[in-house]
């Protein structure tokens, strides 16, 4: 009988090495050896490493679900897209693991692409695709701007100021402190190149 916080401790040791990792760089073996468990637990509780790495992805990628919530809320586009930039840095900060996983899984997609990625990254750029569209058709918003393209502007400016910044310390401080500054900053970004 599995110990009852075996899976736990598989999916606390699983994650980091994933992250580094990919699915393929880790084998079977070495995910039991650090978390401390018997090999067939692994296959008990995921169905194997695959399995195992789809728990994973899903965790990292619930963070999307804010996106879905904004999305429902009535508010002028400028909030929302305001609300998104917020979420989208508590993201990260909650899960200092996603980008990897994000980065791994564009450059080099697992089967996990398709069911998990790609749907939770389509779904944010669609409200912010909506968010726009509904901006340009009550004059809020410049309605020349291709809302497709403002919307992967927009997430691709925030993830990519996450993705470089530990190549860029001490050029830039991206200290959980600063978040208010940073929201300021992308909005400010945002509104000078949209606004009417």
């Amino acid at each position: 009988m599995a110990r009852p916080d075996s899976r736990s401790r598989i999916l606390a040791a699983a994650t980091p090495m994933f992250a580094r990792h990919g699915l393929n760089g880790v084998s079977v073996r070495s995910l039991a050896s650090a978390a401390g468990v018997n090999l067939s637990m692994i296959s008990y509780h995921f169905g194997g490493k695959e399995g195992l790495y789809a728990e994973i992805l899903k965790e990292q990628f619930e963070g999307f679900r804010y996106i879905a919530d904004i999305a429902k809320k009535d508010l002028p586009p400028l909030e929302k897209c305001e609300q998104y930039i917020r979420g989208t840095i508590r993201r990260y900060r909650e899960n200092p693991y996603l980008l990897r996983f994000y980065v791994s899984e564009l450059t080099n997609p697992t089967p996990c692409f398709k069911t998990i990625v790609r749907p939770a990254v389509q779904g944010a750029l669609k409200v912010l695709r909506k968010t726009i569209e509904q901006g340009g058709s009550r004059n809020r918003l410049r309605r020349t701007l291709n809302p497709a393209d403002g919307a992967l502007a927009l997430a691709g400016m925030i993830n990519f100021y996450f993705l470089v910044a530990p190549a860029a310390r001490g050029f830039v401080d991206d200290r959980p402190g600063r978040d208010e500054e940073l929201v300021e900053h992308f909005m400010d970004i945002l509104k000078r190149g949209i606004l009417t």
